[in-house]
């Protein structure tokens, strides 16, 4: 069985370093694991997981090295609450698990670190060492996982009766009888601009603040 430290090489090696929120991440993705019943190192037991991150930071690298779950494999899911929080499900029991980092564990931290270490070491050294009770809440609560959004081939198709763009398992808005991507029902996160060719020499483009 993996040790802590050999999780935390192999988080640190996915993620670019290891910060205090690799370490949390790394720990509550065994946490979950263990209060699960699953064993993050049996490809088994990774494929019954589906894991609920709530926030976009360091601590999801960690969770998705633990676990295995990726976006592109449709198991990891980002809810996005700016949460230091997961919810890790077990696809064959529908049992689920939310555990949430404690945000008193930061001061914690610097009292158990030793003196001269910058807060960002303190919480390195601590988090390691802390038990789970100091640095989680944890609480069961049940999640129902529709299955559109289950891995696996899509299960429907249907394009945007404005842009023309495929949409994929139920992502569409219909509206007044129009089947509308959401980037065209609602402000999408993009302004759009002029068109690329993609053949023949690409163009430069113009800067922003040239248009």
């Amino acid at each position: 069985m993996r040790t802590l430290d050999e999780w935390l090489e192999e988080a640190a090696a996915f993620h670019g370093h290891l910060c205090p929120g690799q370490i949390l991440g790394v720990r509550m993705a065994l946490l979950g694991c263990r209060l699960l019943g699953l064993n993050p190192e049996d490809p088994a037991d990774r494929r019954r997981l589906i894991v609920y991150v709530e926030i976009d930071r360091c601590l999801t690298d960690a969770i998705a090295t633990v676990t295995g779950c990726r976006l592109g494999r449709r198991t990891l899911k980002h809810i996005d609450y700016g949460k230091a929080a997961a919810t890790f499900v077990d696809t064959r029991t529908g049992r689920a698990v939310r555990i949430v980092a404690r945000d008193d564990a930061r001061e914690t931290a610097l009292h158990l670190a030793p003196p001269g270490l910058s807060r960002a070491a303190a919480q390195r050294h601590a988090y390691r060492i802390m038990p789970d009770e100091d640095l989680f809440y944890a609480r069961w609560v049940r999640v129902e996982i529709p299955p559109e959004d289950l891995p696996g081939h899509p299960i429907r198709r249907v394009f945007c009766a404005r842009c023309g763009e495929g949409i994929n398992d139920g992502r569409e808005i219909v509206r007044d009888g129009e089947v509308l991507c959401r980037a065209c029902a609602e402000a999408p996160y993009y302004t759009a601009l002029e068109p690329i060719p993609l053949t023949g020499e690409v163009p430069v483009p113009t800067p922003p603040s040239m248009l």
